[in-house]
């Protein structure tokens, strides 16, 4: 005891004492510099209320974000060898596979999950940018192949939700073959006649944008959403040629027909049930049996009606929701996913 502990009372020194300030309590804008108070930004589906800017999300706010009502159930994934090289760099890449699961609590860089969008049942594969920047492997490969047989088992849509820098080089040869392996796991949701979804995240790259993320009916993009297979700088170094500002960017490349919608998160989810609402229902009010009338009418066009049916619900869909969507090429035509050959949708 002394002097001070005898004439300072409690409630000021504790005024005075130094307080432990979460370190997650305030974000910076990347883009625009401004802090957000967390709570706020995560209100506002990380999305800055400045200027926009689409922060990341994890696989499991992707989730979240997109299933109705915020429910779904996991989709346990097969389990994959963890490193079947031996790989070492600077550091060996079971301790950085240990790392990144300690962080992120997951086992890998992709979620798979099932549940309904507005109603549809919907398979959903959510890549996670902060496991090891979400480069595709065997696991997230694995992941990819199982979302699609899933779908094709429960007619379900596929949506895939690409963030990564690419195929992991740890895995050499092993990572590049994932590329055809989803390749050919997209091709047979396309062939089961379902939608297949791709929603374009900052970034989509490398081995991922040039394999199954490039193949979807409908591709969405994100807001500012950087796509692309190689850097910038490595595409200028290799061409000799200055490039347009923004060129890998959403925007850019949806004014030039690489992407079908870009659409700001607050939007997504929406965006998605009409869409899902559009592709699915003709085709299943194709399957039901035509009316006797129609099927026994006099100029015997019953069967044509049916076979119309899909296309022409789509068009006038897209019609009554507006004409500035028709400008995004979705409004001629179902997607090839439900064609057969010779163009008709399927009955």
């Amino acid at each position: 005891m002394n002097w001070l502990t005898n004439y300072v009372r409690p409630r000021i020194r504790a005024l005075v004492a130094p307080r432990e300030v979460p370190d997650d309590l305030w974000k910076k804008c990347q883009a625009c510099g401004s802090m957000i108070y967390n709570k706020d930004l995560v209100a506002n589906n990380m999305v800055c209320p400045e200027c926009s800017h689409h922060m990341r999300l994890n696989a499991k706010q992707r989730l979240e974000l997109m299933f109705d009502n915020g429910a779904y159930e996991l989709v346990e994934l097969p389990k994959t060898p963890a490193d079947p090289l031996k790989f070492r760099d600077s550091k060996r890449y079971a301790d950085r596979l240990r790392d990144a699961k300690s962080k992120t609590g997951r086992d890998d860089a992709i979620m798979v999950a099932h549940g309904s969008i507005d109603g549809v049942k919907t398979v959903i594969a959510a890549f996670d940018f902060s496991f090891m920047g979400g480069s595709m492997g065997i696991a997230v490969g694995e992941g990819i192949v199982t979302a699609a047989r899933l779908a094709v088992a429960q007619e379900a849509a596929l949506i895939v939700v690409p963030a990564s820098g690419g195929a992991r080089m740890q895995e050499g040869i092993l990572s590049l073959m994932q590329m055809p392996r989803t390749v050919i796991a997209s091709q047979q949701v396309r062939e089961a006649g379902l939608p297949y979804i791709v929603v374009f995240t900052d970034p989509t790259t490398g081995g991922v944008s040039a394999s199954f993320a490039m193949l979807g009916d409908v591709h969405i993009a994100e807001t500012g959403a950087q796509i692309g297979f190689a850097g910038a700088r490595v595409i200028e170094e290799t061409m000799r040629q200055t490039l347009p500002d923004g060129f890998q960017r959403a925007e850019f490349l949806h004014s030039h027909g690489m992407v079908d919608l870009v659409v700001h998160r607050k939007d997504l989810k929406a965006t998605l049930g009409r869409i899902l609402n559009l592709l699915t229902k003709p085709y299943a009010e194709a399957q039901k049996p035509a009316p006797k009338a129609a099927t026994n009418g006099a100029n015997g066009n019953g069967a044509a009606a049916s076979k119309a049916n899909g296309s022409d619900h789509i068009k006038g869909g897209l019609a009554e929701d507006g004409a500035e969507d028709a400008d995004d090429g979705l409004e001629m035509a179902a997607p090839d996913s439900l064609k057969k050959p010779d163009g008709k949708a399927k009955n």
